[in-house]
């Protein structure tokens, strides 16, 4: 299985068609139908439904995309890498994290090293802690930002100096948006739209869980979410009440909606992480440097 075949592959996936791949990838079409015809008899599964006009994957197709996307992924990575070997200052930075503001940290430090080194370029990876690791164990990414609760047992990590704060985004409409604050008892006859993060994990390592208590288990959870974005839209059309941390839904004045914390106070901490034993390309090993003179070790 060649690498310029899963390219080809992934090209008539994204494309739809023959003939709209062959024309991204400037080759034949006779030279494109062969290729992936050999590729489905080396793997002996049908990878495609074919249409007049049209491919579309099938369930085998689908996981060989993932798969090849992973793999493709990687060999550019790689290759990017070993470029950057001629010039120390250069290269490409891979990081991944959940949303949460302190972002803005890390951001601070990424514009500063470009400052002195412009041959850097960062590439960003939005999931939850379960889709950073998975990557971050690949070797897809240099580093994961994650909120915790999370496992970080088997990785080398800083803590980053902040702490994200728990709490409910509504309408301003809504009848909660009265309170400063809100209490378990508000929340247990809403719909509510939740994190994954928040409700994913064992209830002995989740935090929200344990500051709910017994009654965790009583809400009505309409809708689960690992984009604030996309939850912030099922807000405002009314769907629910979003438990989230704060200042990465639009709240402002000119949004329709409010962020009320949660009454005890619920912050989380966050870490930012690496594989153990990990050999970075260059650029990322001056990233790393920065880290730790701003936030230690």
């Amino acid at each position: 299985m060649e690498i310029r075949v899963l390219r080809y592959f992934l090209a008539i996936a994204r494309e739809g068609s023959i003939t709209n791949a062959a024309n991204f990838l400037h080759v034949t079409q006779p030279t494109l139908s062969r290729q992936i015809h050999d590729l489905e008899e080396e793997l002996g599964q049908k990878l495609f439904i074919r249409g007049s006009h049209s491919m579309t994957l099938t369930v085998e197709g689908m996981i060989l995309r993932k798969r090849a996307e992973e793999i493709v992924s990687m060999v550019d990575k790689t290759e990017a890498e070993f470029n950057s070997m001629e010039n120390i200052i250069s290269g490409d930075i891979y990081i991944g994290g959940g949303e949460t503001d302190a972002i803005k940290l890390v951001a601070h430090i990424a514009k500063e090293l470009r400052k002195n080194y412009p041959g850097i370029h960062y590439h960003l990876y939005s999931g939850n802690s379960e889709d950073v690791t998975e990557r971050l164990d690949k070797g897809l990414l240099d580093f994961g930002i994650l909120i915790q609760p999370a496992d970080i047992s088997k990785y080398d990590y800083i803590n980053i100096p902040a702490k994200d704060t728990w709490g409910v985004v509504m309408r301003k409409d809504s009848p909660l948006a009265k309170k400063d604050s809100i209490q378990k008892e508000d929340l247990l006859n809403v719909p509510l739209i939740c994190s994954r993060q928040a409700i994913a994990q064992e209830r002995s390592g989740n935090e929200f869980a344990e500051w709910f208590g017994e009654d965790f288990d009583k809400l009505d959870i309409v809708t689960t979410f690992n984009l604030v974005y996309n939850a912030a839209i099922m807000v405002e059309a009314g769907i629910g009440y979003a438990v989230t941390i704060d200042k990465i839904a639009n709240t402002s004045e000119t949004s329709n909606l409010c962020f009320r914390p949660l009454e005890p106070r619920l912050d989380s901490g966050l870490n930012i992480i690496w594989k153990k034993y990990q050999v970075f390309s260059s650029a990322a090993e001056l990233f790393l440097e920065e880290l730790h003179e701003n936030f230690g070790d």
